[in-house]
C-alpha cells in the first residue's frame, strides 16, 4: 500500500504564505495522478491541483489557480504545494493523495485511491 506523509501546515496571517509537503513512500507505481485537496470534517472534499508525475502535466481548482503551485520531485518521489496570497477561506485540513489513472483523466477531482493523514493551515484575517 502506498503510504503519504503530509507536512508544512502553519498558522498564517492572510496574504502569507506556506510550502506544503508530501513524502511518498512503497509506492512501485512510475506514472501516477497526484493531488492536493482540502476537507472540513463533515464536508465534502474539494479537489485543488493535480499533477501526472510522467508528463507534468498540472490541473488546477479556480479557486486557487494563480495562486497554488503543485510540483513533484521525481527523485525523492516528494509532491509540493505552493501557496500564496492565502485567505481565510482557505483555512482547511489539507491533503495529499495518488491515483493510478492515465493523464487525459487527471485532474484536480479524481478520488483519491491512497491519501495521507492531512496537515492544517489556518489562515487568520
Amino acid at each position: 500500500e502506498v503510504h503519504l506523509l503530509e507536512s508544512g501546515g502553519d498558522s498564517v496571517q492572510a496574504g502569507g504564505s506556506l510550502r506544503l509537503s508530501c513524502a511518498v513512500s512503497n509506492n512501485p507505481y512510475i506514472n501516477t495522478c497526484m493531488t492536493w485537496f482540502r476537507q472540513e470534517p463533515g464536508m465534502e472534499r474539494e479537489g485543488l491541483a493535480s499533477i501526472f508525475t510522467g508528463d507534468g502535466n498540472t490541473d488546477y481548482a479556480d479557486s486557487v489557480a494563480g495562486r497554488f503551485t503543485i510540483s513533484h520531485d521525481k527523485t525523492e518521489d516528494k509532491l509540493f504545494l505552493d501557496m500564496n496570497d492565502l485567505k481565510p477561506e482557505d483555512s482547511s485540513m489539507y491533503y495529499c493523495s495518488v491515483s493510478l489513472i492515465k493523464s487525459i483523466h487527471c485532474t484536480f477531482t479524481v478520488d483519491p485511491e491512497w491519501r495521507g493523514q492531512g496537515t492544517q493551515v489556518t489562515v487568520s484575517s
